[in-house]
């Protein structure tokens, strides 16, 4: 026994144990109510149907941090989306029970920090990235969709260098999808992440150009974007849900393919290679020169 509890002791420090195994309980409380006896289900409809789905899916989470704990941060960031849509999609989120559980394992898993080891084997980078993107696909089951094509952004012409756009809070509005693609600039092709939706609302708007040229400042109160809107960023950074602080890029940590309603950034920094949108609105519009 004294060396089984040293072995499980020794396995444990080495990896997201503890945001796991919230991960598993959240993901386990959630399954509670629907695993019933099937004329209960029914009467659940589809919020029953959901938690299943999104239980098993924050299960699977968990797993992933025991097993594969190189993948915590994209793993830890889709578990926390789930987590936030099961409040919405099932009972409150399990009565708000699995959805804190949830949470809390996300955020825990997110900054847990492995100890160095000398002579530590490097997981093979491939590896990482086809695993990591289990849980993805897990949630795209679990929604029931598939995100549409990428757009091309034509023969628009992006800036050299994306102008910085801030903002304090960055609400897209209906299901988010994303992608990779690149657009044309000056210098050649740039890498860009592709984020689409039907509108978003962005409030303490600020955009600041970094062309080298006389830079530009435009500012507003609040603008809101509505109609087939396209955003291309080269990089996007903000605290999800006021929670967790994440930087997504298209080389390292993309934006996950699908992202559900409600889930919404704050203190949002990104490089905003081009824009596209039916109808802009404005208000509150400042414009200054440097």
């Amino acid at each position: 026994m004294p060396e089984a509890r040293r072995v499980l002791r020794g396995w444990r420090r080495t990896r997201p144990f503890w945001a796991g195994l919230f991960l598993l309980l959240g993901g386990v409380e959630l399954l509670v109510v629907p695993l019933s006896p099937l004329t209960i289900l029914v009467s659940l409809g589809l919020g029953g149907i959901a938690a299943i789905g999104i239980g098993l899916a924050l299960v699977a989470a968990g797993l992933f941090l025991w097993l594969l704990p190189h993948t915590r941060h994209y793993v830890s960031i889709n578990a926390l989306i789930l987590s936030v849509l099961s409040f919405a999609a099932t009972n409150l989120g399990g009565f708000l029970i699995g959805m804190a559980l949830g949470i809390t394992g996300s955020a825990m898993g997110f900054g847990w920090t492995p100890k160095e080891q000398p002579g530590a084997r490097v997981p093979n980078v491939r590896t990482q990235r086809t695993l990591a993107a289990a849980l993805p696909a897990a949630l795209l089951l679990t929604l029931g969709g598939r995100p549409e094509a990428v757009p091309q952004a034509g023969r628009i012409t992006a800036p050299a260098v994306p102008p910085t756009v801030t903002t304090t809070r960055f609400s897209p509005h209906g299901f988010l999808l994303a992608g990779v693609t690149t657009v044309p600039t000056a210098h050649g092709p740039l890498k860009v992440m592709v984020l689409r939706m039907t509108s978003a609302s962005l409030t303490d708007y600020r955009l600041n150009t970094r062309d080298g040229h006389d830079e530009l400042a435009l500012g507003a109160s609040s603008l809101d974007l509505s109609g087939k809107v396209t955003l291309y960023l080269s990089k996007f950074s903000g605290c999800l849900e006021g929670l967790i602080c994440v930087t997504f890029d298209p080389n390292t940590l993309p934006v996950p393919p699908i992202v559900p309603p409600f889930v919404f950034m704050t203190d949002v920094t990104a490089e905003q290679a081009l824009v596209t949108s039916d109808s802009i609105v404005a208000n509150g519009l400042t414009l200054g020169a440097s």
